[in-house]
């Protein structure tokens, strides 16, 4: 059976675009984690005046997209993602709006990375002569160039690019996912954050912080990128289980198409002073991080001028991460069909004789393109099933399929 598609962080030793899907079906190249080793650059410079600046965003599917306009061009839409080495990546039409006069491209060779569609392309180097985001000003950016128009399919808005860790080096960055908002104040002495701070668990000022799982206590990046809750390296963790290990959803990454496993752990997770009940994992044999998935319940201050990252949550109950809903099925979205490129065996879409490759057109007797990321994760959150139809040739075929608990 299968859960929320969702992004897969991988060894951070190589570059690499993790498929990302929300919401149980979408398989694309997306911002799981753009990682790309020992490639740390910053802005050249940025300008951020002494007053906070806010700038508003969407949750879609456990990822912050924020939206911001300059020269009377845009909105432009990009994902915030603090899992990312790359400070910048961007469209190959942004990179051509705004090119450096002053700077040639970074000196850094192409990089090849696998399509969506299973081709290969380079990601060019380019240095972007501005970048805005409400009041603050980022110049002479290091940027790689992506074609972003899967992002764009997946999200079902037009996606701009990808905010990596080091474009905010000179600020003090706040995800603030309760109120849908990021923001800015430039960087400078501390002042009181309210919440709970803990120190970066390393010296190259990447988001990696300790975490405790029952007794055991390991290195986990802060990846707003990935819309997974946690992202889990079993080795050496004798991981105790509530629910057993279960075939998960088809992900692709540069070595190829993977099929994830998903838990649930029957032992709490300790993110400082704050308890996260059994919570769901995807297992991986690359790093473990911290998604969307349980970054959403928080308003997260990243400062990387004194290695440390602030938790504070307004809500008092628990964070809970809910159970993981899905027909089994994951898809690869383009505007007049969803493409099959992952069937759980053994779920109601196996059962119901799906298999990769077949077409959908329909949900629920409404064209594909009418349902967006966010209309179609509440589909899969509250309804029991779904009618799909699937075109071969020029037959249709309605087939009606559950949508179960893969993991409780």
């Amino acid at each position: 059976m299968n859960p929320a598609h969702r992004s897969r962080p991988a060894s951070r030793e190589i570059p690499k675009i993790a498929a990302s899907a929300v919401a149980g079906l979408l398989c694309l190249l997306a911002a799981g984690c753009f990682s790309f080793h020992h490639e740390p650059l910053r802005p050249g410079r940025t300008l951020a005046g002494s007053s906070p600046t806010t700038i508003p965003a969407q949750l879609l599917g456990n990822v912050l997209i924020v939206s911001s306009k300059w020269d009377g061009y845009g909105p432009y839409h990009f994902l915030v993602d603090t899992g990312s080495s790359v400070a910048l990546v961007v469209s190959p039409e942004l990179a051509q709006r705004y090119p450096s006069k002053d700077l040639p491209p970074f000196d850094a060779p192409p990089i090849r990375v696998k399509s969506s569609s299973g081709g290969s392309v380079f990601l060019e180097a380019a240095t972007l002569r501005r970048l805005q985001l409400g009041s603050v000003r980022f110049e002479d950016v290091p940027a790689r160039i992506y074609d972003c128009s899967d992002l764009s399919a997946q999200f079902g808005m037009k996606i701009d690019g990808i905010l990596g860790f080091p474009l905010f080096r000179d600020t003090l960055l706040t995800l603030d996912y309760p109120h849908q908002r990021i923001v800015l104040r430039a960087a400078g002495p501390q002042f009181p954050i309210p919440g709970e701070t803990i120190p970066f668990n390393n010296a190259g000022r990447t988001p990696l912080i300790p975490v405790r799982i029952g007794d055991r206590t390991f290195n986990a990046l802060i990846d707003s990128g990935s819309d997974a809750a946690l992202t889990l390296n079993p080795i050496g963790m004798a991981p105790k289980y509530a629910y057993s290990p279960t075939d998960g959803p088809i992900v692709a990454t540069l070595s190829g198409d993977r099929q994830l496993l998903v838990s649930r752990m029957a032992e709490d997770l300790h993110l400082g002073g704050y308890v996260i009940p059994h919570p769901l994992v995807d297992l991986t044999d690359g790093l473990s991080a911290l998604g969307g998935g349980i970054l959403k319940n928080f308003t997260i201050t990243l400062d990387q001028e004194h290695d440390e990252v602030t938790f504070d949550r307004e809500a008092v109950e628990p964070v809970a991460t809910p159970s993981l809903r899905s027909p089994g099925v994951s898809f690869k979205k383009a505007a007049a069909y969803w493409r099959v490129v992952g069937v759980i065996p053994g779920s109601p879409a196996d059962a119901g004789n799906v298999r990769v490759g077949d077409l959908v057109i329909r949900i629920n007797s409404e064209p594909v393109f009418q349902w967006d990321l966010r209309r179609y994760e509440q589909l899969i959150a509250n309804e029991d099933e779904a009618t799909y139809t699937f075109l071969n040739g020029s037959v249709e075929t309605d087939k009606r399929i559950k949508i179960v608990d893969v993991v409780p």
